[in-house]
C-alpha cells in the first residue's frame, strides 16, 4: 500500500526532479513534510546510460533525498502521449498517495517530453478529482482525490517564475542528488558521448540559475515554479 504524503514530485525522466526541485524537496523534508517521487519513463532513449541503470541511479537519489517512495510508471520514453491509459496511470498514483501538492514538469521546454508531461500531469490532477472516473489499486476501488496545488518547476528554458523557494541551505545536497545519475552528468573519467547535459558547464548553469533566483529574494539560492492558477496568501508580511 502506497503511503500518504504531503508532496508528490513527478518527472517524465529520472533526474528531472533532481535538477529542478530537489532543493525544495530537501527543504520540506527537513521541515517534517513527507515526499514521494514518480518518474513517468526510464529515460531509456537517452544517449548515455540505459533504463535499468537509470532506475538504480534514481533509487540512490531517493535514499539521499529521504523520499518515502519512488516509482516508475514505465511509459515509453519519447512516446509518453497524453492519452487515457497514461492519464489513468498517473491518477492511480495520485489517488493512492493523496498528496496535498504536486510538483510537475514545465508546461513548455526545449525537450518536447517535458512540456507534454507537464500538461499531462496537470490534467491528471484535475481528472483525479472526478468521482465518475473509476480506478483500482491492489486494495480495491480508489476514491476520487484532487491535490490542493499543482506547481510546475522550471527546466531548460528561462520561464518567469510565479514563486521562488529559498534553498540556500540545500545547495550541496541538491548537487549530490543530481550526481547520483552518474551516467548522465559530468564525470571526468567517463568515456561516453557528449550530450546537452553532460558537460560541467551544464551543472554550472543549473547552480547559477538557482543563485540568480536566490538573489531576487535576498537569499543565496532558490528554485522557481509557475502556477496555472492564482496564488493566495493569508498574511502579507510573510511575503519576501
Amino acid at each position: 500500500m502506497m503511503e500518504k504524503i504531503d508532496i508528490l514530485a513527478i518527472g517524465v525522466h529520472p533526474d528531472d526532479v533532481e535538477l529542478c526541485c530537489s532543493g525544495t524537496l530537501l527543504k520540506h523534508i527537513g521541515m517534517g513534510y513527507t515526499v514521494g517521487i514518480c518518474d513517468l519513463t526510464q529515460g531509456e532513449l537517452g544517449t548515455r546510460g540505459n533504463g535499468p541503470l537509470r532506475l538504480m541511479e534514481a533509487e540512490d537519489s531517493r535514499q539521499l533525498l529521504g523520499a518515502k517512495f519512488r516509482l516508475n510508471l514505465k511509459m515509453r520514453d519519447g512516446f509518453a502521449e497524453i492519452n487515457e491509459k497514461n492519464l489513468l496511470s498517473i491518477i492511480e498514483v495520485i489517488r493512492a498517495c493523496k498528496p496535498k501538492m504536486v510538483l510537475a514538469n514545465a508546461l513548455s521546454d526545449r525537450h518536447p517530453d517535458h512540456g507534454r508531461a507537464g500538461k499531462m500531469i496537470s490534467r491528471a490532477c484535475f481528472l483525479s478529482g472526478l468521482r465518475k472516473i473509476e480506478t483500482k489499486s491492489e486494495e480495491g476501488s480508489q476514491e476520487a482525490f484532487r491535490p490542493q496545488m499543482v506547481l510546475h518547476y522550471i527546466q531548460d528554458r528561462h520561464i518567469e517564475p510565479d514563486i521562488l523557494v529559498d534553498i540556500s541551505d540545500y545547495i550541496e545536497q541538491k548537487e549530490k542528488a543530481i550526481l547520483c545519475f552518474k551516467s548522465q552528468f559530468f564525470q571526468s573519467d567517463l568515456n561516453e558521448p557528449e550530450t546537452p547535459i553532460s558537460s560541467k558547464a551544464f551543472l554550472d548553469y543549473v547552480k547559477a540559475r538557482d543563485l540568480s533566483y536566490g538573489r531576487q529574494i535576498n537569499a543565496l539560492a532558490a528554485e522557481g515554479f509557475t502556477s496555472e492558477k492564482y496564488l493566495g496568501v493569508d498574511d502579507l508580511f510573510k511575503l519576501r
